[in-house]
């Protein structure tokens, strides 16, 4: 597609234009798109909550760990998505043009060189989580297979990233969701079998069911790049040279990401340490809290290529109009979804199993889920925003901050006085309150005056 067609398929009549209309044709998508991977792991949660609370437990752990990594590797997605939408915003789409390519086939290559480490090393990660015995095993079966699909992952997740520098979501929405469309259908299909045809398959289906659909969605992106992009997919030999700056910005979010998810790693092992129903428990908890979060990170993304657009572009003004209307946006969902899971608390761990005791924990934590929606709207509407600008090196501070004074002294506090998932999910609030505030303060001090 010739770039000058860009501009008006979203909408504007010029670089430093937006609306409600420009955010929402991407930010809507952006949530689709976003809620994908957590529906996939919803509807390996739902499904497998139906064979047992062991297999339950693993695709915790299992899945856990390998989003985890997933998310530390995959920085290049909004890196690439900050460098694109900047040199949209310039007219100089030119000068990145071998970037892309480049840089998709390192994401390729660090993906199957995780593949490799990870499985060799699978037994002494998942022990790392208290997992031994019956649940090690079942482990170890779910992840031999989802782990292939790092280096389709990391592949789609670059070119989302450039999908959305080109202030296009609506290409990553659909195949996001034609993947978790088929992951739904294999799911059912190869858990549960179909009789006289094809056996159950149990835990192993619905890795094989991840995998396929991680894999149609590489091969779908691949295919949108070539046809509706300025862009190729085949890499040159001459670095790119934006490519150090793609490195660094990708560096910062790498070490943001590992303090990121060592809360979720902390989590993880004391809830299987409490035991499998509360290890259980918490694989629900934190499959909504993360299907949540996905969802209103969609309008973090709208805020992540906007400004982005914005400063290439240098109209600070707008910027600042920007940030108050994501914020007040964001907000509202967050407390729309905290309604509405209030509403659906007495039922909603039935949902999810039948086993009566992972019910009672889950019950006894879901509060907490509720009302840290407001909260979380506010952290990632923030968190899209400063990607855009470029502040990759405030993000890993600010993390490591929420991370170290907030996360780990109430968790460890909880788990030497008050054992129990409850301590867990305490943590996890206070962690994304620092998260919200602080970027708050700093985006208003800097841009508030600008726009007034």
């Amino acid at each position: 597609m010739p770039i000058k067609q860009q501009s008006s398929r979203i909408g504007l009549q010029s670089k430093t234009d937006f609306d409600i209309r420009s955010i929402n044709r991407l930010a809507l998508p952006a949530i689709l798109m976003g809620i994908a991977e957590p529906l996939i792991a919803l509807a390996d949660t739902a499904f497998i909550g139906r064979v047992g609370t062991v297999e339950l437990a693993a695709v915790g752990i299992a899945g856990g760990f390998y989003l985890m990594t997933v998310w530390i590797l995959a920085q290049t997605l909004t890196a690439i998505a900050a460098i694109v939408s900047r040199h949209y915003g310039k007219d100089t789409l030119g000068e990145v043009a071998t970037l892309v390519p480049q840089a998709f086939f390192a994401n390729v290559l660090l993906g199957l060189g995780f593949y490799f480490l990870t499985i060799a090393f699978a037994t002494e990660i998942f022990g790392f989580y208290n997992a031994e015995g019956e649940l090690l095993d079942a482990c170890m079966r779910y992840y031999s297979i989802r782990a292939i699909g790092f280096p389709f992952t990391l592949g789609t997740f670059l070119l989302f990233g450039t999908f959305r520098g080109l202030q296009n979501t609506s290409w990553a929405m659909g195949i996001a969701m034609a993947g978790a469309a088929l992951n739904g259908l294999l799911d059912y299909i190869l858990i549960f079998g179909v009789e006289g045809r094809i056996e159950p398959m149990g835990l192993e289906g619905a890795a094989w069911a991840g995998l396929a659909a991680q894999v149609l969605m590489c091969f779908l992106a691949i295919a949108v790049l070539i046809r509706r992009t300025p862009f190729s997919i085949i890499p040159t030999f001459t670095l790119n040279p934006n490519y150090r700056w793609l490195a660094g910005m990708s560096f910062d979010l790498f070490i943001r990401t590992i303090l990121l998810n060592v809360t979720f790693y902390l989590a993880v092992r004391y809830a299987t340490g409490y035991g499998e129903e509360v290890m259980a428990a918490h694989t629900i908890a934190l499959n909504i809290w993360l299907f949540s979060s996905f969802f209103i990170d969609g309008y973090a993304h709208a805020g992540n290529a906007i400004a982005g657009r914005l400063v290439g572009a240098e109209s600070f003004e707008a910027l600042s109009r920007l940030g108050k209307k994501i914020e007040k946006i964001s907000l509202g969902i967050g407390a729309a979804m905290g309604v509405v899971y209030a509403i659906l608390s007495p039922m909603m761990g039935e949902f999810f199993t039948n086993e009566a005791a992972v019910i009672d924990a889950f019950d006894s934590i879901f509060w907490l889920v509720i009302i840290a929606q407001p909260i979380n709207a506010v952290a990632f509407a923030y968190d899209g925003i400063f990607k855009g600008l470029g502040e990759m090196k405030y993000l890993r501070n600010l993390l490591a901050v929420a991370t170290i004074l907030g996360f780990l002294p109430v968790a460890v506090w909880f788990h030497y006085t008050r054992p129990g998932l409850t301590g867990i999910w305490v943590a996890f609030t206070v962690w994304m309150v620092i998260r919200a505030a602080a970027p708050v303060v700093r985006f208003r001090r800097r841009y508030s005056s600008v726009g007034q």
